[in-house]
């Protein structure tokens, strides 16, 4: 009989003080909480298939992979499209952009899904500021040539694509690669954002160092003024398809420190 008494007033207990203490700790629990979901958002004249052997990594490691697949039609159509993936996502996640693909992340990146952001050789535009002004005092190299289609699209100069996109990949990747390009609207760049995802999560950054889409300067300045947490791998622009494992470990170092880092900016006054 005590026996039971006894447990009977643990019940009581903690139905009395379980729940409220519960709601208390909510926020800092659930940034706590391990994160295990990461997104993919492809950048301008490409589509998500570049990502597969990134996915296909971080599958093997145990995280849940959803790949974004943007319309690149608008910087809103995009946002939406990365939008409606992070709804689906069942708690934390890292969310992923790659060139053009760092400026949708970077509006839509304040979903509250979102515990962290890397940008893989990526745009990091402010809030009120376009993609197209990250380019200022920066000189984009010769080898990466973008020809304006007549409906005011544009693509990469096949003739310039291996060498401006994707020196270090295979002939039949280049190919494919360029021969699949999925056209940005170019008005696009000139859409001012709304939002500044970096200055409230925490942000990495890969940086590749052979880049010919991006004056390095202009890479490690973006990184410089986000606070990123930077890594240098050798590779072309493509370096989300060339280097899929150094990538993968980046995310997963965000995966792991991102909940630390957030909790600290939360915690500033």
């Amino acid at each position: 009989m005590p026996c039971k008494l006894m447990k009977l007033a643990f019940a009581a207990t903690f139905l009395a003080f379980g729940t409220p203490v519960a709601a208390q700790t909510a926020g800092p629990r659930a940034l706590a909480q391990e994160v295990m979901n990461v997104v993919l958002v492809h950048g301008a004249f490409a589509d998500g298939s570049g990502w597969r052997d990134v996915h296909d990594e971080l599958n093997r490691r145990g995280y849940r992979v959803t790949i974004v697949q943007n319309p690149l039609t608008s910087l809103a159509d995009d946002v939406a499209a990365t939008r409606r993936v992070l709804d689906r996502q069942n708690g934390p996640t890292i969310l992923v952009g790659h060139s053009w693909g760092g400026t949708v992340i970077t509006e839509a990146g304040v979903h509250p899904n979102v515990i962290g952001l890397v940008y893989v050789s990526a745009l990091s535009p402010d809030a009120r500021e376009t993609t197209a002004q990250q380019y200022a005092g920066f000189t984009t190299p010769p080898e990466f040539v973008i020809r304006a289609l007549p409906d005011g699209f544009g693509i990469v100069a096949p003739e310039n694509f291996e060498s401006g996109f994707a020196a270090d990949a295979s002939d039949g990747d280049v190919a494919f690669m360029r021969d699949s390009q999925v056209p940005i609207n170019m008005a696009a760049f000139e859409t001012r954002l709304q939002h500044a995802a970096w200055r409230s999560r925490p942000s990495w950054a890969v940086i590749a160092t052979e880049d010919r889409a991006f004056d390095q300067a202009m890479l490690r300045s973006m990184a410089l003024r986000i606070g990123a947490e930077t890594v240098d791998v050798r590779a072309s622009h493509a370096v989300f398809m060339t280097q899929p494992l150094a990538v993968a470990d980046v995310i997963h170092q965000a995966a792991q420190n991102a909940p630390r880092r957030r909790r600290q900016q939360v915690s500033r006054p």
